[in-house]
């Protein structure tokens, strides 16, 4: 059975009061990204209407089922639509930001249902685009990201978030653009997970394959905003899936913008032969440790990402992932 907290109402607006600007709904406007966006939309002129998230719980564990416990949320969905009320786009940045975390009807509501009811509610109230926030995760282990259908979640929350994405693409089409966004490693100032890959960068544990020159997704927090913006002032056309850029990073280079020093060199082989036996290990205790054996993997041989839609229409955001981890880096090795 799905449980949801009562109907959103509409919140303020916040500045610019121009009538004229165009309004944008946030939820998740109190998250990590969340705020970002926000900050960034007003920046730019956009009226931001934050919208409460409904709180879902769903025991679905296929888009069938979930697109089925979607349509019983009349009263959710209502709620919604009437907050949407005047918007042109609507951003998604609400969910449950636990990549170690262990499967739940509340991860799966989090994560999977609230978007679907969300791409409803949008659809009912008349907004133009949809723009949920999703996670390059859902393509854990394979050989390089894209914008591609073809999902490897390795984890609750990976799976959790490629099942949002295809209960999106499997909806039935209304007039509202939906475009998912696959952030990868957003690293920002006020992230705890910064601070921690700051305090690892700069202990003698940080450490790379090889040269140490393999493409790392680790991304700044202000290119994703300004991403977000990019998706959804576009006028044209945008496709479902779109990844966000790569910032030029690789994985020696993050650790020594966050720590400050050069990572140690260890031989490829012996980096595989110890991540295939700890996932392996993982797996017995109930996959408990494969958030941090993937932090570790992608410490080490990082992820290529594949050239999309923001390459091809000149919407990449300058990379700013180095200076971020760099204003990181004092504070946490205080």
């Amino acid at each position: 059975m799905t449980q949801s907290s009562p109907s959103p109402v509409p919140a303020p607006a916040q500045q610019p009061a121009d009538p004229d600007a165009p309004v944008w709904a946030v939820l998740g406007s109190t998250g990590f990204i969340g705020n970002a966006v926000c900050a960034d939309l007003a920046a730019a002129g956009i009226t931001v209407r934050p919208v409460p998230a409904p709180r879902l719980s769903s025991a679905a564990a296929d888009a069938p089922a979930l697109l089925a416990e979607a349509v019983e949320l009349e009263q959710v969905r209502a709620g919604l639509a009437a907050a949407f009320t005047g918007v042109q786009v609507v951003v998604n940045a609400a969910g449950l930001a636990t990549p170690g975390g262990t499967d739940s009807p509340a991860l799966r509501g989090a994560n999977s249902l609230l978007p679907l009811v969300v791409a409803d509610a949008a659809d009912a109230a008349g907004v133009q685009r949809f723009v949920h926030l999703s996670s390059a995760a859902v393509q854990g282990h394979r050989p390089f990201l894209d914008e591609s259908s073809r999902v490897q979640p390795f984890s609750a929350y990976s799976r959790s978030k490629a099942l949002g994405e295809r209960a999106l693409a499997d909806r039935a089409a209304g007039s509202c653009s939906i475009v998912t966004i696959r952030a990868t490693s957003v690293q920002g100032p006020q992230r705890p997970t910064t601070a921690k890959l700051a305090r690892l960068a700069a202990s003698p544990l940080a450490s790379v394959a090889g040269k140490g020159t393999a493409p790392s997704p680790v991304s700044s927090v202000d290119s994703l905003v300004r991403f977000v913006r990019a998706v959804g002032l576009h006028q044209g056309h945008v496709p479902a899936v779109v990844l966000q850029p790569w910032e030029q990073a690789t994985v020696a280079g993050v650790l020594e913008a966050a720590g400050g020093r050069k990572p140690l060199r260890l031989p490829a082989w012996l980096c595989r032969s110890t991540l295939w036996a700890g996932y392996r290990l993982s797996a017995l205790a109930g996959e408990r440790l494969h958030g941090a054996l993937r932090r570790v993997e992608m410490m080490w041989f990082g992820q290529r990402q594949v050239p999309g839609w923001a390459e091809e229409t000149g919407n990449v955001p300058e990379p700013q992932v180095q200076e971020v981890l760099r204003s990181v880096r004092e504070p946490a090795n205080r």
